[in-house]
């Protein structure tokens, strides 16, 4: 990043600066989905941001997702949300919805990055669907396949994503999410998954938001 300011705030370090060429703030969200929201509202109200888009690692939720591949959200669901009988199963109560939908024309581009990247790459594959996020670290395959049983077109599952995407809903901010999938939700997630961030994700973040940038 070009002339990188860092700021500190509620415990988060917010770079700012020029990442090829665009006005950025890059920040770590911290792990959760009350963590994420707090730093996707603060950089609405307090960067200003105009865009938000969402990188990150997530567990496989379907069959045909393999660890390594890239899942971009069309919508996103909170799968730990239920707040029924006052609203149905995974809605999220004042908002009359349950999946929240990202920006078509930024998820666009962002899948037209990652396609870029993957046709230098063998093996990983891009797909496009539902994210679950929710307060729960997956590493069961039974609660795993309840929740495929209840959201049948799931595809990864993570920890902070429809929270950022139901702040984005309610302040009216266009946004993206992108997730490498690091494992596959079940008993041996928590090995794959660490292994997987240090050695992988990154790498495969920074190459997509180069092309997303440059697009």
């Amino acid at each position: 990043m070009q002339d990188a300011v860092s700021v500190s705030h509620g415990m988060r370090g917010y770079t700012a600066g020029k990442l090829w060429n665009i006005d950025t703030v890059a920040v770590l969200s911290r792990i959760g989905k009350v963590a994420a929201a707090m730093t996707a509202a603060t950089l609405v109200e307090k960067f200003e941001v105009t865009h938000i888009l969402f990188t990150g690692v997530a567990g496989s939720a379907d069959f045909g997702v393999s660890v390594g591949d890239i899942v971009i959200a069309e919508a996103l669901v909170q799968h730990d949300m239920d707040a029924s009988p006052l609203f149905p199963r995974f809605e999220v109560p004042l908002t009359g919805l349950s999946h929240l939908p990202t920006d078509r024309d930024l998820s666009e581009r962002l899948a037209g990055a990652a396609r870029t990247f993957l046709d230098a790459t063998s093996g990983p594959r891009l797909h496009r669907g539902l994210i679950g996020s929710g307060d729960q670290f997956i590493d069961d395959a039974v609660r795993l396949a309840a929740l495929k049983d209840a959201l049948p077109g799931l595809l990864a599952v993570e920890m902070e994503g429809a929270a950022v995407a139901q702040v984005c809903f309610e302040l009216g901010i266009p946004f993206a999410v992108i997730r490498t999938i690091s494992d596959n939700a079940n008993e041996n997630a928590a090995t794959d998954f660490m292994h997987f961030v240090k050695t992988v994700a990154s790498r495969y973040a920074f190459e997509i938001i180069k092309n997303f940038c440059h697009a």
